[in-house]
């Protein structure tokens, strides 16, 4: 005998419901990990969720990383294009990389194409970043900073309010993200330069006490 509609979706609720809480004690038991219980669709409360630097990266060489690697240090966030009014901030970003880079201090450069301004393979930006302005910070895949394709990095990041209180959507290339080696994330919007005072007096305030 088949059930009505409606209780069919109903029962297909619950299944669901009892999935994510079985997947949800796996994961507290340290069966499943947070990464792999996010892929599957489990929402995490707040004791399990990903912290920055869990969540997984790959380097615009193709290589598997995470900010882990930069876990001491003051890193400065931000979502590039090569073909944007805003691009030659990449010069004061890179500024900011030769002036405190070896103080505990990185610029993350993540490339995305969500606005249409970024070219189309990681070659091609390398050698534009290099080329044009002599870009020696980190630099990775492209990714998308907003939507349904939003990257689990920027899910994260775009939970910080900006100076006026206000969270949510990216809303141009080269937003900024300060975030301390505490953890703690600082939001900037594109049209903030790399070299304001806020962001400068927040990077220097934040480097690691023996650099």
């Amino acid at each position: 005998m088949s059930l009505p509609y409606g209780d069919s979706l109903n029962r297909d609720s619950l299944n669901r419901d009892s999935l994510n809480r079985a997947r949800v004690r796996q994961t507290s038991a340290g069966l499943v990990s947070p990464i792999a219980a996010l892929c599957t669709g489990v929402t995490l409360n707040n004791s399990l969720a990903l912290t920055l630097n869990d969540i997984p990266l790959v380097t615009i060489d193709g290589e598997p990383t995470s900010l882990a690697q930069y876990a001491d240090k003051v890193k400065l966030i931000v979502n590039v294009a090569s073909r944007c009014g805003l691009t030659p901030q990449y010069k004061k970003l890179e500024e900011l990389q030769e002036t405190y880079g070896d103080r505990g201090f990185t610029v993350l450069g993540f490339p995305s194409n969500q606005f249409l301004q970024e070219l189309g393979s990681s070659e091609a930006i390398q050698t534009f970043c290099s080329t044009t302005y002599g870009v020696t910070f980190p630099m990775f895949e492209k990714v998308k900073v907003n939507g349904r394709s939003q990257h689990p990095l920027y899910a994260e990041l775009t939970k910080t309010p900006d100076a006026h209180g206000k969270a949510g959507n990216v809303k141009w290339n080269f937003e900024k993200f300060v975030v301390t080696p505490d953890g703690q994330v600082h939001r900037f919007r594109p049209t903030v330069e790399p070299d304001a005072p806020e962001i400068v007096e927040l990077i220097e305030a934040s480097l690691p006490a023996a650099a």
